[in-house]
């Protein structure tokens, strides 16, 4: 949503709090209908779809409240809301994500190998 400033331009914007409460009312939908969606196959799936509004209702919730805590926060809420297996799904799918982004390479030199023993 565009408001204008002070001086009477365009110059700020901002994610309503009507948009953080219009996606996490969406997010459960959402995650449900993703359950059991495969993500290698197609991209734009329902799947990606609730990633992407959880994503988006966590910058929403941020941007209302000042910080990414309060997005994390309304994140949590969501998932609580949704079934067990549609998180578990998703979930699922977000480590797929970050496993083939290179997550482990970026965060493996923060812990050393254990030794076998």
């Amino acid at each position: 949503m565009r408001i204008s400033g002070d001086d009477g331009r365009d110059s700020k914007y901002f994610v309503a709090a009507e948009d953080a409460s219009r996606l996490s009312g969406e997010a459960g939908l959402l995650l449900d209908r993703a359950l059991g969606v495969e993500w290698y196959e197609e991209s734009g799936s329902d799947v990606d779809l609730a990633a992407l509004t959880l994503c988006r209702l966590r910058r929403a919730r941020a941007g209302e409240k000042g910080g990414p805590y309060h997005g994390d926060e309304a994140v949590r809420q969501a998932l609580s809301a949704a079934s067990t297996p549609a998180v578990v799904w998703l979930a699922s799918r977000a480590i797929s994500y970050m496993d083939e982004s290179g997550f482990p390479e970026a965060v493996g030199p923060w812990f050393a190998e254990e030794d076998d023993e």
